[in-house]
């Protein structure tokens, strides 16, 4: 490492004072405090597990976590196995019976999507939820398993202090209006494409 000189110290502790009046004065004039709608999305890895990242931030402060699982039920879930050991605090049910390639039953499939759509909003008038995550609605919405309206209105009319975390790919722009914070996940490379199958750990 270069030595740095006084001059470029000086200039740069200058800078950074200036970047923090500015941050500073940008936090202070945010005052609103409400239950985000949170929306994961996008052909990339990684939607699911960014809000079970959510979940242990919330469980990390002492709150309590719901989790529904609309199509990845079918599937052995290792945070699950995770999450489960803060006991009472996570609640987590796995509806569904796998992606619709795999059942190939429009019918058991909405079926399933209902039971678990039940499920949610039973959970929503839990005040002892603090978070919730719809993890895989965005697949129900996108193959109409759910009526997108119903749904979207029930999301909007949800407790003040509830935040809420729906993922899956493409999810429908009505969701995304309503959303206050939407994160994309973008696809630059994948190692499926390279023949790299599903590994413990990292795909489940």
């Amino acid at each position: 490492m270069s030595e740095i000189s006084p001059e470029d110290a000086a200039r740069h502790r200058a800078k950074m004072e200036k970047r923090k009046a500015v941050q500073d004065a940008e936090v202070a004039e945010k005052t609103v405090e409400k239950g985000l709608l949170i929306v994961h999305t996008g052909a990339g890895k990684g939607k699911s597990t960014a809000a079970f990242g959510l979940a242990l931030r919330v469980l990390g402060h002492g709150g309590k976590v719901g989790v529904v699982q609309f199509i990845k039920g079918a599937w052995h879930s290792a945070e699950r196995d995770a999450l489960e050991t803060f006991g009472a605090r996570v609640e987590w049910h796995a509806m569904g019976e796998g992606f619709t390639w795999e059942t190939q039953d429009l019918a058991r499939d909405m079926a399933s999507a209902g039971r678990a759509w039940e499920k949610a909003r039973t959970m929503m008038d839990d005040p002892a939820i603090g978070l919730l995550i719809l993890d895989e609605l965005n697949i129900a919405l996108r193959y109409d398993y759910l009526p997108l309206a119903e749904v979207v209105a029930a999301l909007n009319a949800r407790r003040p202090d509830l935040h809420i975390v729906v993922t899956g790919r493409n999810a429908k722009p009505e969701l995304i209006e309503a959303a206050d914070l939407v994160t994309e996940m973008g696809l630059v490379k994948h190692h499926f494409k390279a023949g790299v199958k599903a590994q413990k750990g990292i795909e489940f």
